[in-house]
């Protein structure tokens, strides 16, 4: 059974106002973070998930409810004690200059230090794993500021996790990668979060990745209650696609995707699988179109491999070799143009 680390029971919170009563964000939040768990923490904009990261680092405080640390209130630790324990990785741009990426990682050591700053062998060697474990070795001489975005946060992550932290928190971390960086870094939380033995919790917009990548997910949602458990679980009880329920969108169970809600053109059958059925069935759902089992409706297309090439047929009133799903989007429009 995994130790639990961080506890959130009946957690208000919000904004306290002088003069005026306080803005509550979210209320009644229980949840546990767990020793070597992934949890990524998901809700639409507006729905205080800075908000709550903030009040379990101890940045703000919370409206009601409490924050526990190995069973401790989060507020009895002093700044330094928690830095021993927590360490946070924020969305904003560091300004570190022409600091070597070394130098940077070893600020993490900071509570651990002398008033001089001083590195112990023991601090070193922490700087040194976490470097290793990142993966930034031969970045280590380089500047910060000539680094790109996705070894810039890398480095970030680094500095954290030189603090040997039982718990990182991390708020939208993949705010400024590329799609590859981003899955990178999924993936790289994950193996830390295990291999470490540390709670990692994040906040993040990658609705697909974390759905992957997390080993549970916390959703916060404006006016909803909060929910929390493993992806599937979440999926299945309908709490994920309720979470981000739009107009505009909609969440496939089948495929674990998003789709735009488009107007719908008219059902076709698909005969045909693997990627290649995969990547058709793709373009006719993005084109507008139902897709159904083969048989169930017409027109139909047929997709299959000879060799290396790929080969499709369109039918209905007449059946069309097509060299490239383009073609078959354009025959198919043809075959519901014909029947108007």
């Amino acid at each position: 059974m995994k130790t639990a680390v961080l506890e959130m029971l009946s957690l208000s919170i919000g904004y306290s106002r002088r003069s005026h009563a306080a803005h509550v964000v979210a209320e009644q939040l229980t949840a546990t973070l767990c020793e070597g768990e992934f949890v990524c923490l998901l809700g639409p904009n507006g729905a205080g998930k800075s908000t709550l990261l903030q009040t379990l680092t101890g940045i703000r405080a919370p409206l009601s409810g409490s924050v526990l640390f190995d069973g401790v209130s989060i507020g009895t630790f002093p700044p330094r004690e928690l830095a021993k324990r927590l360490s946070v990785v924020l969305t904003q741009r560091v300004a570190a200059g022409m600091m070597p990426v070394e130098k940077l990682v070893a600020l993490g050591r900071y509570p651990f230090t002398d008033w001089a700053g001083r590195l112990s062998k023991k601090d070193t060697e922490a700087v040194q794993r976490a470097i290793e474990a990142t993966g930034i070795g031969p970045l280590a001489g380089r500047p910060f500021c000539e680094l790109s975005d996705g070894e810039q946060q890398k480095v970030m992550i680094a500095r954290a996790l030189a603090q040997e932290p039982r718990v990182m928190i991390l708020d939208e971390p993949t705010a400024f990668l590329d799609l590859p960086h981003r899955v990178e870094l999924l993936h790289l939380l994950g193996r830390l979060a295990h291999d470490c033995a540390c709670a990692v919790l994040m906040s993040t917009h990658e609705l697909d990745l974390a759905l992957r990548c997390a080993d549970r997910l916390w959703l916060l949602a404006p006016g909803a209650p909060f929910v929390e458990g493993t992806p599937e679980d979440l999926v299945l009880q309908g709490a994920f696609s309720s979470t981000f329920a739009s107009k505009l969108v909609q969440f496939d169970q089948q495929t674990g995707a998003f789709r735009a809600a488009t107007q719908q053109r008219g059902a076709v059958a698909l005969q045909g699988d693997g990627v290649a059925g995969m990547w058709t069935s793709r373009a006719l759902e993005r084109a507008g179109y139902q897709v159904v089992g083969a048989g169930e409706a017409e027109p139909w297309v047929e997709v299959a491999m000879d060799g290396a090439d790929i080969c499709w047929w369109v039918g209905g009133k007449t059946s069309t070799p097509c060299a490239s799903l383009d073609a078959v989007l354009e025959s198919v429009s043809q075959e519901f143009g014909g029947r108007e």
